[in-house]
């Protein structure tokens, strides 16, 4: 058992933050609700933000910044929008010493200064569509928070982007969602049932919204990540207006999407354990430590010479140079696995540490592989190999300390996670179609129900009173299979999951 973590059948809630505290993934900040993303939680998110950014860019995507502060007339303008938000906004009233004229809303989204900036750009069809995305941090003013999952201020990516038609609109949201599910489910290694909201649960202001829900190891769920078609809603508020093909003056249609440091609560959640943090191989910033045995001087020698024959086999002579000249004061060498990626092999040269306290620091932290070279390994040409996910021990010919030997781990590594991550979700997935049985299980358990159900934000409420689940999503609005709604008992063809969130 990992020190200072709690099991987490004794603690679920501790466990989730003695895992970051134990991988020092972040701490709480002097204000309410705020947090400090240390360097490893930092690094988890530059993976996030420089694969997304990629995904994005692809679909023909181009970065901007708006402004934090949004005037608190803008938020009036969309009515559904502002009552959404309202009790979470952070309002400014003064500044340099006076009162302001008008007070200034710290954004909690940006759908409003940046339809009111569209609004000065688009004026014909041969201006659209615009497709802009945007790196920022919003504050809402959350009454309960938790590092990663609900904190006042959060960082995130948002895609605002305007169209012509309907049609494009659509197609935009969806392929967003597309590009949602694909990077969960194949970069962080977690299964996501992909949706519509009902109009309970959908984004204020928009049309249609859709999402990825993940299942977590308590059997909670978690929303990972939105995509809003929001038809001409903001567009009417702010004007967005321009000349068509046929002379005419039309209002655009517009989407909103996006996802948060969130995702770094939810591999967490999916997939760390009772010795702390567990990476996918693809978002891990450090893929393997490799961790020198010694007593001697002389051990030491034979040792630390012969992992920099290894490493030189590995990753090169230049890249392994480079990196001894970044050794800094912590005495850990690291050693560019994947340059894009900005991946590392990190050797841990650190003498004021045991070995032993080494294994944990790695295995803390999240490190798919760990190398273990001692006095022995180097006289029999051997090398042990620890596999962060299922802790197994293989002793290999140091011949074999390759590319793609170590490709072939980390890619089995990652197809085990969510291979796992598919098997709990199908073990925590019940079709209940009786609403006695339906509250009772909510009563005890946790985790997906699937069932026939008739959305409507009245009945919705009352199943949230009786059992604290929500719709998390539509999974079928026109069902093949015809059933009875499990709140009403009326026919029914819509499909649904029903689960207790985050």
């Amino acid at each position: 058992m990992a020190r200072n973590i709690t099991p987490r059948e004794k603690d679920y809630p501790q466990w989730y933050i003695d895992v970051i505290t134990a991988a020092e993934l972040a701490d709480y900040a002097p204000v309410r609700g705020c947090m400090v993303i240390k360097p490893l939680g930092y690094a988890i998110w530059e993976a996030i933000h420089r694969d997304l950014d990629g995904r994005f860019k692809e679909l023909g995507h181009t970065n901007a910044y708006f402004p934090l502060f949004i005037p608190e007339s803008f938020l009036s303008k969309e009515a559904e929008h502002v009552e959404g938000f309202a009790p979470e906004c952070a309002v400014v009233t003064h500044g340099g010493g006076e009162k302001l004229e008008e007070p200034l809303v710290i954004r909690p989204t940006s759908e409003t200064i940046i339809g009111h900036m569209y609004a000065q750009w688009i004026h014909s069809w041969r201006d659209l569509p615009v497709l802009i995305n945007q790196w920022a941090n919003v504050v809402r003013w959350e009454k309960r928070t938790r590092l990663f999952l609900r904190t006042s201020e959060f960082l995130w990516q948002e895609g605002h982007t305007a169209h012509e038609t309907a049609e494009e609109a659509r197609e935009e949201t969806l392929r967003i969602l597309e590009c949602y599910r694909a990077f969960a489910e194949d970069v962080l290694a977690v299964p996501v049932l992909v949706g519509e909201k009902t109009e309970a649960e959908r984004f204020p202001g928009a049309a249609h919204t859709w999402c990825i829900e993940g299942l977590m190891q308590d059997g909670k769920a978690l929303q990972m990540g939105t995509s809003h078609d929001l038809g001409q809603n903001f567009a009417k508020a702010f004007e967005i207006r321009f000349e068509g093909r046929n002379q005419q003056l039309d209002h655009a249609w517009t989407t909103s999407w996006g996802v948060s440091t969130r995702l770094i609560g939810a591999l967490i959640m999916a997939h760390s354990d009772d010795d702390g943090l567990v990476l996918p191989p693809r978002i891990a910033p450090t893929l393997a430590a490799v961790v020198p045995i010694f007593k001697t001087d002389e051990e030491k020698e034979l040792v630390l010479g012969t992992i920099r024959k290894l490493m030189v086999g590995l990753l090169g002579e230049e890249e392994v140079a480079a990196s001894e000249n970044r050794i800094g004061n912590d005495q850990v060498q690291k050693c560019f696995y994947n340059r894009l990626t900005e991946q590392y092999v990190i050797v841990d040269k650190r003498e004021t540490a045991r070995p032993g306290d080494k294994f944990y620091h790695w295995e803390q932290r999240g490190v798919p592989l760990r190398i273990e070279v001692g006095p022995r390994d180097c006289a029999s040409g051997k090398l042990v190999v620890k596999n962060r996910l299922d802790r197994s021990k293989d002793v290999i010919d140091a011949a074999d300390f390759t590319r793609a030997n170590l490709d072939a781990r980390l890619d089995a590594f990652q197809k085990a996670l969510f291979d796992r991550g598919l098997e709990r979700r199908a073990e925590n997935t019940h079709e209940i179609g009786d609403y006695k049985a339906f509250c009772k299980f909510f009563k005890k358990k946790r985790g997906f129900v699937r069932c026939f159900f008739n959305p409507s934000k009245e009945a919705e409420a009352t199943v949230k009173s009786h059992t604290r689940a929500t719709v998390r999503l539509v999974l079928n609005a026109n069902s093949d299979r015809e059933g009875t709604c499990v709140f009403t008992g009326e026919p029914s063809r819509t499909e649904v999951i029903f689960g207790i969130a985050y």
